[in-house]
């Protein structure tokens, strides 16, 4: 189903930014989360950079199906027999209109594999990749359709997965089945396995040769960047639940693993992977951790723990094959439980990363608010969210950023989206609480509890705007609108997911639906 609209509101400058249509997934369902990234969720949508294609996660949908269906070949879409195995719908844009392109299963559905918790595509829409981050199978390494590998296998609950598609034309086929090359520890008896989670993030770079995906309960105590020539021991599980992120290439139709990266401060539940992000040229990685514990409150600064759950993001850059981290994000005033890095955007030249900090609690709206240095014990997790910029190699830190309205468990900046030259950003609140619809609604309306909101920021030099507070024209409580989202290259176009929208007349609760504006 989709569904255009056309709702308006002015801007700064003249710019007008509209909801120009509704999505809904062609088989909706109750508790699909079509357009999903609730709050242990990933990040299930994703625009190609000219805004004509748009794939879109349902982590929840319960079909037994497998492989690529189109219009013409639609599989049977109405199966229930595998619950939350997953899916992912690819619509394509023409005319200023969208239609279904695509409906994607995984080659081997599992019960709770949850196929589309995070998807990410290229820069032309050519390659998705997309998780599954509770798949299930202790494979290691990476399998074709020529050498599928034991994909049945389900002992190491949790291990997680990520599948590589590519598009001809118009036709959509599986290129790649990817598992970490240290897929957790398959279970003995009647003990269940431990699944690291790989997948819980991703990131593809414009080319699509360049994927980048996170672990976070990866155990290891290693410290570093490690290569096919210099693996490590990634059989060290000495630290449980610390995480790594791992690096893979295409060459033609063909994926290595690259690197195996961990931070330089290792170190147990910290989750590193949580939020990852590339640059468009694939050499700048930006990675999180969001359970980080260091007590800096500048870049590059003392790696402690005096500061419980401050949360750090690490920028590691490529040259030639060779990664090495060059440095390491803390927030200006930092504090415990702000969890910076819940998620993390990078423009596409890598000088640019806005880093959300869903659970920090000062209560004052604005850019550089002052007076936010001192209020971990008021325990609001309003959230925030941190611009960092990079020139001459040099990291610092350009903004600190509120919404207008921030309101006590609103988790502002737990999802972010930047366009490519990182001059707009886009923030989402998926359980801030107001009750007025469209563009620019009023702020202090507070009467529908986890509706959701997004607030639109762009940037003039080096200074930051809020240019609106954008609300669905149905909103509704509950529906978590801002749950995921992407922006176009040229920030002109952005798509918003409410993964719990009920549909016309709350015919499916929790289906989910996407809502997409432009800005002109």
């Amino acid at each position: 189903m989709i569904v255009c609209l056309a709702l308006g509101g002015i801007l700064a400058q003249g710019q007008t930014l509209r909801q120009s249509s509704y999505l809904k997934a062609a088989n909706p369902h109750m508790g699909d989360h079509f357009g999903n990234g609730g709050t242990l969720e990933g990040h299930g949508v994703a625009l190609s950079g000219d805004g004509n294609t748009m794939a879109v996660g349902a982590p929840y949908e319960s079909s037994g199906a497998t492989g690529v269906f189109s219009s013409n070949n639609p599989g049977n879409r109405n199966d229930k027999s595998v619950y939350s195995a997953g899916a992912v719908y690819v619509f394509i844009r023409t005319n200023n209109g969208w239609s279904q392109q695509a409906y994607i299963k995984a080659s081997n559905p599992g019960q709770g594999d949850k196929f589309g918790h995070v998807v990410s595509l290229s820069q032309d829409g050519n390659t998705l990749a997309v998780s599954a981050v509770f798949e299930a199978s202790a494979a290691k390494g990476i399998f074709s359709l020529n050498n599928p590998g034991d994909q049945s296998d389900d002992s190491i609950p949790q291990a997680g997965a990520v599948y590589v598609f590519t598009r001809t034309v118009n036709t959509w086929s599986q290129q790649a089945y990817i598992k970490a090359s240290n897929t957790g520890e398959a279970g003995v008896g009647d003990q269940l396995g431990d699944g690291d989670q790989f997948g819980f993030s991703l990131s593809l770079s414009a080319d699509g040769n360049t994927l980048a995906a996170g672990a976070i309960g990866e155990d290891s105590g290693a410290k570093g960047v490690f290569s096919s020539n210099n693996p490590g021991d990634q059989n060290d599980n000495s630290q449980p639940g610390s995480g790594a992120v791992y690096l893979y290439t295409r060459r033609g139709t063909v994926w290595s693993q690259q690197a195996y990266i961990k931070p330089s401060n290792t170190d147990a539940n910290d989750l590193f992977g949580y939020s990852v992000g590339l640059s468009a040229d694939g050499n700048t990685l930006a990675a999180s951790s969001y359970d980080e514990d260091g007590s800096s409150r500048e870049i590059n600064g003392v790696m402690d723990k005096g500061r419980r759950g401050s949360g750090a993001i690490y920028v590691f850059t490529r040259t030639g094959a060779s990664w090495a981290q060059t440095a390491y994000l803390k927030a200006s005033n930092a504090e415990g439980g702000d969890s910076l890095g819940y998620a993390i955007a990078i423009s596409q030249d890598g000088n640019t990363i806005a880093g959300g900090a869903a659970d920090e609690d000062c209560m004052t709206p604005g850019i550089n608010p002052p007076g936010c240095d001192n209020d971990q014990r008021l325990d609001n997790s309003s959230g925030a969210v941190y611009v960092f910029v990079r020139s001459e190699g040099k990291w610092t830190q350009q903004a600190f950023i509120k919404s207008s309205n921030p309101g006590k468990e609103d988790w502002f900046g737990s999802r972010l989206t930047l366009s490519g030259d990182g001059n707009t950003l886009a923030v989402g609140a998926q359980v801030e609480n107001g009750g007025s619809k469209g563009i620019n609604g009023n702020q202090k309306d507070q009467s529908a509890e986890d509706a959701g909101a997004v607030y639109f920021f762009t940037r003039a030099g080096t200074s930051w705007t809020q240019a609106a507070y954008v609300k669905a024209d149905n909103a509704e409580a509950y529906d978590e609108f801002g749950s995921a989202m992407a922006l176009s290259k040229d920030g002109k176009m952005m798509a918003v997911g409410a993964r719990s929208e009920a549909g016309n007349g709350n015919s499916a609760p929790e289906s989910g639906a996407v809502y997409v504006f432009t800005y002109r």
